[in-house]
Parts: C-alpha cells; sequence; structure tokens
C-alpha cells in the first residue's frame, strides 16, 4: 500500500501562510503538535521553509526541494536525515522508497502547489485571525476535499481533510 501524502501547514483564515520569509502565527501547541505527527516520517519541504525552521529537525527524514542542491549542507547528527532534490516529482519518490506509512508536505506555497495533485490529506492548523502575507496555501475545493476530523482551540483548530477522489 502506497503512504499517505498529507500536507501540514498553519494558515490564517484568509488562506495567508506568510510573507516568504516567516509564518504570521506561532502557538506553542501547534509546534508540539507539528513535532508529534511528523516524527517518524519523511517530510518534504522548499529550501526557503527548511531556511526559516533553521535546522535539520531530528526524528525523521527531511528532503529539502531546491534549484541548487550542492549549496544544502546536510545534517552530520544521527539524529536527522536529510536530503536535497531538485524537484517536487523527485522528493515523492525518494520519499516513497522508505519504510513509512505517510509523507508530510511542510510548505512553502510553491511546495504545497507542486504537490497538490498527489496530497491525499490535509492536516492544517486553521488560524481564526486574518494576516498579511504573499503566500497562500491553495484552495481547499469542497467538490474534492471533505473535513473528516476538526479539534477547536480558542485561537485555532486543527483540521483534517481527506481527498475524495
Amino acid at each position: 500500500m502506497s503512504p499517505r501524502i498529507i500536507a501540514i501547514a498553519i494558515l490564517a483564515a484568509n488562506g495567508v501562510l506568510g510573507d516568504g520569509d516567516k509564518q504570521p502565527f506561532e502557538f506553542a501547541e501547534d509546534w508540539a503538535r507539528y513535532k508529534q505527527v511528523t516524527s517518524g516520517h519523511p517530510m518534504i519541504m522548499g529550501r526557503r521553509t527548511h531556511d526559516a525552521i533553521g535546522r535539520w529537525l531530528p526524528g525523521r527524514t527531511t528532503i529539502v526541494v531546491t534549484r541548487n542542491p550542492a549549496e544544502v549542507e546536510l545534517p552530520t547528527s544521527e539524529q536527522a536525515t536529510g536530503y536535497a532534490v531538485t524537484s517536487v516529482d523527485m522528493a515523492l519518490s525518494l520519499a516513497a522508497e522508505l519504510e513509512t506509512d505517510a509523507i508530510y508536505v511542510a510548505g512553502g506555497g510553491s511546495i504545497y502547489a507542486q504537490a497538490w495533485p498527489y496530497l491525499t490529506d490535509l492536516d492544517l492548523t486553521e488560524v481564526h485571525a486574518e494576516a498579511e502575507g504573499s503566500v497562500h496555501f491553495p484552495e481547499i475545493d469542497p467538490a474534492v476535499w471533505v473535513e473528516v476530523r476538526r479539534e477547536v482551540h480558542p485561537e485555532f483548530d486543527f483540521v483534517g481533510y481527506r481527498r475524495l477522489s
């Protein structure tokens, strides 16, 4: 059985992910959940997202998509595994070779858009406030995606969607 391919993101009520350098919202509970959900699974992200995180995340394989893979300094610690490739297709192929039931796509906006046709699930933190920014999450079409879970919190909800077809 092929692994589920899941976009994981925190987004504003107006779909904004950020300004290309950072995201507008940070909640300790969201970061803790992100760590718990993605640990043990491969993650695909763009170079700018990887640089914004500032380190290789331990306990998971990170595949960075960049035009210049040779410029990405790969991890030297045994706690984190990393690769750099030139396309989302290459990243998905590499991740699929790993023993996993789920692959997480972790941004940014261009990476989500390129991975969109392959995604089986969305794992979103939907913030109740709007934000300014130039990077948006793709539109979630209810003819394609169905909400399968919602955990309500005062400032945000953890929401899961599954692709219908």
